[in-house]
C-alpha cells in the first residue's frame, strides 16, 4: 500500500505560502487560500492514515474545501467594516487586523479601555465603540465576541471578576448604543494570557486590554 510520502506533503504546504502570499490577493482570497491549503494538508493526513494514498488525496480534498469555509466568512461587508475600524482607531494603538479563521479582531490596549483596576470605559474608548457600533448596525448578520484581560498584579479573586466586567462593559456601551445584546458574548481570561512580560510596567499595560472579535457565519445550506 501506498502512503503519503513527505514530498507531497510539502508541496502542499508550499502550495499555502505560493497562494497566500500573492501580491494582487484581496484579503478574502488570502484568507481563503491559507483555509483551504492548511485544510488539505490536514485532510491529507488523515485520509493516509485511513485509505493510503487514495484516501490522502480524497481527504485533502475534502479538507481543502472545509478549510476554505472554516466556518466563517470574509464578505465585502467584513471588509468594509475593517477599513472603517482602521480609519477610526489611526494613531489610537487600537490593532485591527483579521484574524487566520476570518474574524475582524480589535486589540484595544489599557491606555485606550480601562485604568488599573477598573472597569469603567475611559473617555477616549467612547469614540472607538461609537464609531463600532455603527459599523455593527450596518453588518446585522455578524456576531461579536469580548474578552477581557488583566495585568498579574493582583490575585485571581480579583483579576478574574474584574476581566469579566471590563467586557461586559463594553458589552452594554454598545446595547446603549443600539446593537442588540443577543449579537454579544463576553469572557473574561484575567491574568491567564498575557501577551508581554508582566515583570515590567510595560509589559503589565500590553496585558491589561479588551479583544473584540466579530464574525460572520457561514449560510447553512
Amino acid at each position: 500500500m501506498k502512503t503519503l510520502t513527505l514530498k507531497s506533503l510539502s508541496c502542499v504546504a508550499l502550495s499555502i505560502a505560493v497562494l497566500s502570499g500573492c501580491a494582487n490577493m484581496s484579503e478574502t482570497q488570502k484568507g481563503t487560500a491559507q483555509g483551504a491549503g492548511i485544510g488539505a494538508v490536514g485532510g491529507a493526513l488523515i485520509g493516509a492514515a485511513l485509505g493510503g494514498s487514495k484516501g490522502a488525496a480524497t481527504g485533502a480534498v475534502l479538507g481543502g474545501a472545509a478549510g476554505a469555509g472554516g466556518g466563517y466568512i470574509w464578505s465585502k461587508k467584513m471588509q468594509d467594516q475593517k477599513a472603517a475600524m482602521e480609519k477610526a482607531t489611526a494613531g489610537t494603538g487600537v490593532a485591527v487586523t483579521q484574524t487566520t479563521d476570518n474574524r475582524l479582531k480589535l486589540d484595544i490596549p489599557s491606555d485606550v479601555s480601562f485604568d488599573t483596576g477598573r472597569s469603567a470605559i475611559k473617555p477616549n474608548f467612547g469614540p472607538i465603540l461609537n464609531q463600532f457600533a455603527t459599523s455593527l448596525n450596518q453588518n446585522a448578520v455578524t456576531t461579536v465576541t469580548i474578552i477581557g484581560h488583566t495585568d498579574s498584579t493582583g490575585s485571581d479573586a480579583i483579576n478574574n471578576p474584574l476581566s469579566v466586567d471590563r467586557a461586559e462593559a463594553a458589552r452594554d456601551y454598545l446595547v446603549s448604543r443600539g446593537v442588540a445584546r443577543n449579537r454579544i458574548s463576553t469572557d473574561g481570561r484575567g491574568a491567564r494570557e498575557p501577551i508581554a512580560d508582566n515583570n515590567t510596567q510595560q509589559g503589565r499595560d500590553k496585558n491589561r486590554r479588551v479583544e473584540i472579535y466579530v464574525a460572520e457565519q457561514v449560510a447553512a445550506k
